[in-house]
This record gives C-alpha cells, structure tokens and sequence, in this order.
C-alpha cells in the first residue's frame, strides 16, 4: 500500500476540547483565566474554548486570548419567563446549552468557571460514545424549599451521597441519579441543541434552570463519574467519608458560598476549614502564575498534540437521535 492510500485509510484524529462559559463584565473572568492556567500545568493536550455572550467586554477576550483560550460568541438562549429560580443569575445559564452547537468537535468537556484542575483529566475524552457523564451532586447544602420544589429525594430526606441514612421507601419509585452539571463530558450535535430549544419551551422550568433540565433530558444516557472529577467543595464537610485523601482530587469546584477564591470571605461558614484554605491558595497560586504570550502557537500546539495521541481506531459513530430525550428521535 503506497503512501496515498495508507492516508486515505487512516481514521480521521478526534477532535477534543475543553469548553468553559462566560458572560457579563464580572470577575468570572478571573476564574476562566485560572482554569487556563490550570488545564497548562496538568499538562492537558487539549485547548480550552470560551463561549462569551455580547457583554463579555473586549478586554476581557484579550485577556482570555492570551491564555490560549479560543474565545467564540454565542448568542443569548431566552430562558422561559415569569419564573423565579433559586438564584437569579441561573436564568442566564441556558445559554450555555449552545455549546452544543459547537460541531467542529467530536466530544467536549465542559467545565464551570469557577473550577480549577488539580490533576490531569483528559482520559475523560475517552468515555463511551452516546453518554452523557458527570458527578452526581449533593442535595444537602442548598435550601430545602430550593431542592424539595424539584426533587422528590430532597422531600424523602435523602440524599444519592450518602444513600445508607435515609432507606428509600420500597412502595415509592427511585428517581434517577441526579449529577452536577459544574463537568459534563458529552458530543455536540445541532440536532440535539434544536431539540433541547422544543423542551426548554414545553417543560415547565424548575429552580436549578438548566441543571435540572439536562438532568431531565438525559437521564437516559447519564453515566456518573467518580467524585474526583466534580468535587463541590460542601462535600468536605457534607461527606467528608466519599471525599476520602484530598490528594487524588483532579478538578475543585468552588461553588460554596464564599468561596470564590477571587473573592474569598474567609469568615463565611466552613471557609477556615484547612482543605479549604489550601484549595483557595492553590487556586490563588495558579492564577498569580505566568502568563502564556502567543495564544494562536498554544492553540496551534496543543490542537497538534491532541491528534498525535488520537487512537488510531476512532470511536463509533453515534446518530444524533440517539442523544435526544428519551422517546424523541431527531
């Protein structure tokens, strides 16, 4: 077989990419800018896309370009109306469902801004095709009139961390799992995102917005992850016995309340716990860390590194109905 067709024949490398999601002119970008950094010192072979809506300011893209990020505008995705959701700002996270639009990639991880990579996860490109994975989330930390109004555990006192303290009636259907959407790892499809636009406007919302609608729409193909990948700082003190040695956490999810590091209220509720604090340091460490200066040769590099260790049989091709909600097909 002479040259020509040896390249005809070989599979088409992977294309991967870590996504993150910013708008407004808020410090969120600080977060986005330490998730860069971080995805650099773990050594990832993968680029980090930014989603920004219109309002991200032009300073902030530069900012964000001279990480290496590749920053893309999406348009806003209206969320429904006349409904109060358990924070405000929630309503403006539908539009992060855009990236699934995002079809220049055959898979995606998306990770929130205010997370920051410990360890290297880029094995997670690796999950089977036709899932949709993530860490299942605790229901313990947020208000119970927040969880009980979606969720039929909250009202039964249970909670998936911890399953062995409140037995699950027997006369009573067990819910699916529910994950925390901080980290999805999923294949964008066109498709997909059209569908997810019919039901956003025909499902009743609920208050955690699109986390409980993803929730919702994939509950047939979710695969949950172990608790390193996702760890959501209230499990430190939820359920310290599954957070277990702190050293094998890979990704920290700062979402507890004053726990922002670029923000950090050190007097809010368990925020002088030690792990805690040494989380925040590193993140701090991390952001404060030197900056990269030629973001098209880092895009360029690591675009390079991610398809020389593309496996040389490609995943199996999956059609677009097979994501849908469950019952629909494109």
């Amino acid at each position: 077989m002479d040259d020509l067709a040896r390249t005809m024949c070989a599979p088409r490398p992977q294309r991967r990419a870590f996504v993150s999601f910013l708008l407004g002119a808020g410090d969120y970008v600080k977060g986005v800018v330490a998730l860069a950094k971080s995805l650099r010192a773990v050594r990832s072979a993968y680029p980090l896309v930014v989603a920004v809506t219109e309002c991200v300011p032009l300073a902030h893209r530069k900012l964000l370009a001279r990480e290496g990020c590749a920053v893309r505008e999406i348009e806003k995705v209206a969320p429904p109306g006349g409904f109060k959701f358990a924070l405000d700002y929630y309503a403006v996270n539908y539009s992060k469902l855009r990236i699934w639009q995002f079809e220049e990639f055959d898979k995606l991880i998306y990770l929130d801004a205010d997370m920051l990579l410990f360890q290297n996860i880029d094995e997670l490109f690796d999950s089977p095709p036709g899932t949709v994975s993530g860490v299942m989330d605790c229901f313990c930390e947020a208000p119970a009139a927040t969880w009980s109004q979606c969720l039929v555990q909250y009202k039964m006192g249970y909670c998936q961390q911890a399953p062995h303290k409140t037995a699950w009636p027997a006369d009573v259907p067990k819910p699916p799992p529910y994950f925390n959407a901080g980290l999805l790892v999923f294949e964008p499809s066109a498709a997909i995102f059209k569908d997810m636009m019919k039901k956003i406007a025909e499902w009743p919302p609920t208050p955690f917005a699109e986390q409980d609608f993803l929730n919702r729409y994939f509950e047939g193909v979710y695969r949950p992850l172990p608790l390193c990948y996702n760890l959501v700082l209230a499990m430190l003190w939820r359920h310290p016995e599954n957070v277990g040695d702190v050293s094998n956490v890979k990704n920290v999810h700062y979402c507890a309340a004053g726990s922002k590091p670029w923000n950090f209220e050190p007097d809010a509720p368990y925020m002088d716990l030690p792990d805690v604090r040494r989380f925040v340091a590193h993140w701090v460490k991390i952001y404060n860390s030197e900056s990269h200066s030629s973001p098209a040769h880092l895009f360029e590099s690591r675009d390079a590194a991610a398809r020389a260790q593309a496996k040389a049989r490609p995943l199996a091709a999956v059609a677009p109905g097979n994501l849908l909600a469950k019952g629909i097909t494109a």
